[in-house]
């Protein structure tokens, strides 16, 4: 098994998928314990539910589970979020702050060290590549990085999340246009609740490629998984039927940012004023 699937398209929106794998070497599967095992903590069903919304888009697409190691996550291990619950590079604990590992199996430094080797470099590798290759197509790249998480998790924050929870960074990752163009197209979305710059500011993906002075600009969403799933316990079902105005509005949003990104005008002042 690869590590991460590149699908290359001509357009200038990559899209980032790094929590949609599920595919586990024997030899960590055999380190989870049974909570572990239930990989509860998946963006299930990301890729389905992005497929086909943007055809010229690129996807590079992690196949590993993030319990291995979390591509979204600095890989010295810094806390994305000080001061607040979360999970790290290689978490030990699952979203609501349960042991993940057989007691004495919880992966340590070497683990670590093998697994950014493996695993989180590759992927960066293919993102970087991928970042280069479309801002040499058309002056700019723009990554919307995919994500889903469940609607309630006491441990990671308060009440029902969103539906939509869009992360720039506090405005710094990509142009001021293309985040209030997010936001305008979540505001008029009919039956969707949403938030810019929430609990979710956007992962290390988002922080670290968004560059908007440089042409490379990147957003976070978040979804909150009852939008599209059947439910969120397992066996964690995709809705087609409850997901067909979700995909709707984010084709609408995709399909929005591709405009901006070809634009002479955005392209041209190396866009943005974030």
């Amino acid at each position: 098994m690869t590590p991460v699937e590149v699908i290359r398209g001509p357009g200038p929106i990559i899209l980032g998928q790094p929590h949609g794998g599920t595919w586990l070497p024997d030899d960590i599967t055999a380190r989870l314990n049974p909570r572990g095992q239930l990989l509860e903590d998946t963006d299930w069903h990301i890729d389905q539910l992005y497929q086909g919304l943007l055809p010229d888009a690129t996807v590079v697409r992690a196949r590993v589970h993030r319990y291995a190691i979390d591509a979204n996550r600095d890989p010295e291990d810094t806390s994305l979020y000080p001061g607040q619950n979360t999970t790290g590079l290689c978490p030990t604990t699952d979203f609501d702050g349960q042991p993940i590992w057989r007691e004495g199996q919880e992966p340590g430094a070497a683990d670590r060290a093998d697994r950014r080797a493996r695993f989180h470099t590759p992927y960066h590798a293919a993102l970087a590549a991928e970042v280069a290759r479309v801002r040499a197509l058309h002056g700019v790249a723009v990554i919307f990085d995919c994500h889903s998480i469940r609607s309630q998790i006491p441990f990671l924050f308060d009440g029902t999340l969103p539906d939509l929870n869009i992360g720039t960074n506090g405005g710094t990752t990509c142009a001021v246009e293309m985040a209030e163009a997010v936001a305008a197209r979540c505001r008029a979305a009919t039956g969707f609740g949403w938030v810019l710059n929430g609990r979710f500011t956007g992962g290390w993906t988002t922080r670290h490629y968004g560059r908007p002075k440089d042409g490379v600009h990147a957003i976070q969403m978040e979804i909150a998984q009852r939008a599209y799933l059947a439910t969120e316990t397992p066996p964690f079902a995709y809705a087609p039927t409850r997901a067909a105005p979700l995909r709707a509005v984010l084709a609408e949003i995709l399909a929005t940012l591709d405009t901006l990104a070809r634009s002479s005008a955005l392209a041209a002042k190396g866009v943005g004023h974030a």
